[in-house]
């Protein structure tokens, strides 16, 4: 059997990948010599495992304040503010939910990418799980991958959609702008489902389920479909947005919250479900839309 079958069944709590990678940096030793992950087992040689977790050390720990929805020796689930940012990047190596992190649990610097799983874009708020151990981080990446992990958005959108409906179209980079996704026909897998939950003449708010997680999916895919959410810089132009009926329409930042997250605990399988309530901004828009909808 390959070196990287057995290390799968001696070692569930980490993805073929990650073993295999390890395998590759000479992390794994049989009987005292490198190996590569095809090499061939026979039995009753002796296997040694160096794990590299592949901390994030170029992230500082911050002081930053976090809305902490849940949090135990697992897991941390965090209602993340529009405006901050996941992860450190290009622009943005401090003040993001990253060095919160490590500023609120230190240990979270052995882990890749300090236990983040999944992200949320600088201006959606919402629910987002962090995995606090190595083992955790593996279960939930593979809820993640076997779409078990339940993601309910709420987004307010331009003009009215069917009363609900399925989104099924791949997403990849836009072929001309490359900050940008677009639905296009070499992209990945992707799949939305959404209902409407209340309307206007010219704007509905709609709850709307991932099935996948690709980046920026439920906006391209709204606006794949016709109804681009308010207030989004990138996939709602100014020019269009300048067409809605009266003022109530602006908003600064794309309107969309995640409102729920459920998923399998790591550690001993029940199923976990949190909600966060609509922030005040989105709250304002919708009262001033429903305002400005009103009859005089």
């Amino acid at each position: 059997m390959r070196v990287d079958q057995v290390l799968a069944r001696l070692f569930p709590e980490f993805s073929r990948s990650r073993l295999q990678e390890w395998v590759r940096q000479g992390l794994v030793t049989v009987d005292g010599n490198a190996v590569v992950p095809s090499a061939k087992l026979w039995g009753g040689e002796g296997i040694r495992l160096i794990p590299l977790l592949e901390p994030d050390g170029g992230a500082l720990a911050e002081d930053i304040p976090l809305s902490v929805v849940y949090e135990d020796a697992a897991l941390i689930v965090i209602d993340k503010p529009a405006g901050l940012v996941v992860h450190p990047g290009s622009g943005n190596r401090a003040g993001t939910m990253m060095n919160a992190l490590l500023h609120r649990a230190p240990e979270l610097s052995a882990l890749p990418r300090a236990g983040i799983v999944h992200r949320l874009d600088k201006d959606t708020s919402g629910l987002l799980v962090v995995a606090r151990s190595l083992v955790a981080q593996v279960s939930l990446v593979r809820q993640l991958q076997s779409r078990t992990v339940g993601r309910t958005y709420l987004a307010v959108v331009a003009g009215v959609p069917d009363a609900s409906g399925s989104i099924e179209a791949p997403i990849g980079r836009h072929p001309q702008q490359r900050t940008k996704m677009a639905v296009v026909p070499s992209g990945k897998s992707a799949v939305t489902h959404y209902r409407v939950l209340e309307q206007g003449t010219a704007w509905s708010l709609v709850e709307c389920r991932l099935e996948t997680g690709r980046t920026h999916q439920i906006r391209v895919h709204m606006a794949h479909i016709g109804h681009a959410l308010l207030g989004d810089p990138v996939y709602f132009p100014r020019q269009a947005a300048r067409r809605l009926p009266g003022t109530a329409y602006a908003f600064p930042r794309q309107a969309l919250h995640a409102a729920a997250l459920a998923l399998e605990h790591p550690v001993d399988g029940s199923r976990c479900h949190w909600h966060s309530p609509v922030p005040a901004d989105m709250r304002d828009l919708l009262e001033r839309l429903r305002t400005d909808a009103a009859p005089r």
